[in-house]
């Protein structure tokens, strides 16, 4: 039977209420790296392997760190002795967020109830392998069965789009967002912002694995041109990318090969921007750290640069990649809730190739339920649900709505 029941992750009676409040709302997925031409296609998932594994390198990394072949991972082994090779390894990832994360996304899409392991395996391989035959299972069903109002992917400011464009009568908004190479900043950047923006983009997104004045510099033009257009721009900081060169040179990146960087951040995030302020040009603008060392750093970064009239105009973004877990979460929130205003906050978002990740937005609303619960069931906060109701609704819907003006 499964262990994840009503209260799951629910220490105390507050912390329940308040996920009444919250467990049916919408998601808003501002930030994801979910293919449009997948979703435009309605792409049926060949397999169970296919569906929880493919792309997935979070899972990738457990299985290696498990001893697991390179051959049953990204390899040409069979693949139903992939999956038997990733079953095996789930019942260790005791403390992981993967095991509550495989197990959620198990009973909310194919309502299984059973734990995943090398005996169980067979048996939820044909379960899951049944139930993608079937139109209900396609990657468009599958977004609006997880209550999805509005997907903004990941997009190269070259493409066409052609993709959101064909997706402007789904019932998903699906948007894009704009990401270019900051070693690439050609003379056309500008045209590309006119080409996105028409076809509904508002975000941008960087990641930035290092800060010099020629980053800095760049960031302040393009963040100068976002304000222009009303833009939110994204800054995730703090990745040290494909550590082993050897497996880049086979695999690529985006393979399971990064972890933490620890360059000091501080100062550039603060040249960055206050060069946009100076100018009256700084953008509603989300800021991500990787390593938890510099959840302070950024915490007090949003109250130098806060402007009416926009709540929150800088973000503190969600536990991003390596903190997307409850200790993570937690972290991040108890940051900006010492610093600033965690009633503010723009909340989760997936950073995921998975069509089956959104039950990581429960699993976020079921720790910000239980932080916000022990704190009232503790005697730091009045019971008085009229607010915490507008709080943890705001957190996990209403703020990014209105943020984003969607």
């Amino acid at each position: 039977m499964s262990f994840i029941k009503d209260d799951f992750m629910l220490k105390n009676k507050t912390a329940r209420k308040l996920y009444e409040y919250v467990e049916n709302l919408p998601i808003i997925d501002y930030h994801c790296h979910l293919s449009p031409k997948m979703i435009d296609e309605n792409y049926q998932f060949e397999n169970a392997f296919d569906l929880f594994l493919g792309g997935d390198h979070y899972k990738w990394r457990l299985m290696r760190s498990n001893g697991i072949s390179e051959d049953y991972i990204t390899g040409n082994a069979d693949i139903y002795e992939k999956w038997c090779a990733f079953a095996k390894t789930v019942p260790l990832m005791i403390g992981n967020p993967m095991y509550h994360w495989t197990h959620l996304e198990l009973k909310r899409y194919f309502d299984i109830d059973e734990t995943l392991s090398s005996d169980t395996a067979k048996e939820i391989w044909d379960s899951v392998n049944e139930c993608l035959k079937k139109d209900e299972f396609r990657a468009k069903s599958l977004i609006k069965k997880s209550n999805v109002e509005v997907i903004c992917t990941t997009d190269n400011p070259y493409d066409d789009l052609k993709h959101h464009k064909n997706l402007k009568d789904f019932d998903v908004k699906v948007l894009p967002t704009f990401r270019p190479d900051l070693s690439k900043i050609s003379s056309d950047i500008t045209d590309r912002m006119d080409y996105f923006h028409g076809v509904g983009c508002r975000l941008s997104d960087h990641s930035i694995d290092e800060i010099n004045d020629e980053m800095i510099e760049k960031i302040v033009f393009l963040g100068e041109e976002y304000a222009k257009r009303g833009w939110t721009m994204q800054l995730h900081l703090g990745a040290m990318r494909n550590n082993n060169s050897r497996m880049f040179e086979k695999l690529g990146p985006d393979t399971g090969f990064d972890s933490i960087n620890d360059f000091p951040m501080a100062q550039g995030v603060s040249k960055m921007l206050d060069g946009l302020e100076k100018k009256d040009a700084l953008p509603k603008t989300i800021l991500y750290t990787l390593n938890p060392k510099d959840n302070y750093v950024l915490g007090t970064m949003l109250g130098n640069f806060q402007k009416a009239p926009v709540p929150g105009k800088i973000q503190f973004g969600s536990g991003w990649w390596f903190n997307d877990q409850r200790d993570g979460m937690e972290s991040q929130m108890k940051a900006l809730a010492n610093l600033g205003l965690l009633s503010r906050f723009v909340g989760m978002l997936t950073d995921s190739r998975s069509f089956v990740s959104y039950p990581r937005h429960e699993y976020f609303r079921r720790i910000l339920c239980n932080l916000i619960g022990k704190w009232v069931e503790e005697g730091e906060y009045p019971e008085d649900y009229e607010t915490l109701k507008k709080i943890v609704q705001g957190i996990c819907y209403y703020n990014a709505k209105e943020y984003f003006e969607f």
